[in-house]
């Protein structure tokens, strides 16, 4: 590796350990509450640790695989102290993220048999879709990929306005129609652009509203097939961005989504603001869909690769 690379990494890493900071701080504080005045784990503990995991937005069912692994630990040696406690669950942690997540380090892969590669990213307003998407597409195009944005939330003037921005930004072309436009429409123009420009990628947004789940699954799967009429088999990904720092709402929002259309990765934004970094590890879980991407931080390099060593690393590192 090279110094850069190493120097850049490192600076990433720092950035991970920042982001979790408050996630960390308040895990901890449960825990040594948890364990005080024990040193064994009993099931006065376990009760504990069960109360600290979900109230560290872990997720209940989560919790309980979590609690089960740990019981049976002990059951099999008998006697395991509290200070083992970190080391346990860490290593149980890490066993759950890589059910779910098999590679070191889970990123949307460019296949370049397939042109132009269609992400459509899904989720409600709010939870940092746009910037995600801009994100995203200096991410590829840095790659030297050329990347092409849809602005297919077209309920909202603010959202074709804010991916205009971004498209400014990163200097990428965006293809956009007025607010109220049906967002089909937009999908396959931006499809129709994309093949002419010979884009590699096309990142489509679409409209975040989940107050009624059969719109929601009548316009993604509308716009699928419009979209599937300019590049078969499109999309070659459905990117769900979740907000971290709403904890049990974004599980709630996953539920939706997965229910609404087929999602295969996952974004997790705003988990530099929050205590409740813990979501990740039970979304992950709990949906058996890969997490590819994690928010950190505003800068336009802090939509980081999600790597699950580096994050149980940072989640547990005191």
């Amino acid at each position: 590796m090279s110094l850069f690379k190493k120097i850049f990494s490192s600076q990433k890493k720092e950035t991970l350990d920042k982001g979790l900071e408050k996630t960390k701080t308040s895990f901890f504080s449960k825990l040594g509450k948890a364990v005080a005045g024990k040193s064994k784990v009993d099931d006065d503990v376990l009760d504990n640790l069960e109360e600290v995991l979900v109230s560290s937005d872990v997720g209940v069912d989560t919790t309980l695989k979590i609690i089960e692994r740990i019981e049976a630990r002990v059951a099999r040696d008998k006697y395991v102290g509290t200070d083992e406690l970190n080391t346990i669950l860490r290593a149980e942690i890490a066993g759950l993220l890589s059910e779910t997540n098999d590679k070191d380090v889970s990123e949307i892969q460019i296949p370049k048999d397939k042109k132009p590669y269609v992400i459509m990213v899904v989720g409600v307003n709010g939870v940092g879709k746009t910037t995600t998407i801009g994100k995203l597409a200096h991410r590829f195009k840095s790659q030297g990929l050329k990347v092409v944005l849809g602005a297919a939330d077209t309920f909202r003037a603010a959202a074709i306005d804010q991916l205009q921005v971004w498209a400014d930004r990163v200097d990428v072309p965006i293809v956009k129609q007025q607010m109220g436009s049906d967002p089909a429409s937009v999908a396959f123009d931006t499809l129709s652009s994309a093949v002419t420009q010979d884009a590699d990628v096309v990142i489509i947004d679409t409209a975040g509203r989940l107050h009624n789940k059969v719109n929601l699954m009548n316009e993604l799967t509308k716009v699928k097939r419009v979209m599937q009429k300019v590049v078969e088999d499109t999309p070659h990904e459905v990117l769900l961005v979740l907000d971290g720092s709403t904890g049990q709402n974004a599980f709630e929002q996953a539920k939706q989504f997965t229910k609404a259309t087929e999602v295969t990765a996952l974004a997790i934004t705003k988990l530099d603001g929050t205590a409740k970094g813990g979501v990740v590890i039970g979304i992950s879980d709990q949906f058996k869909i890969p997490v590819k991407y994690i928010g950190v931080g505003e800068g336009i390099e802090d939509l980081q690769v999600f790597n699950k060593h580096e994050f149980v690393d940072s989640f547990f590192k005191i």
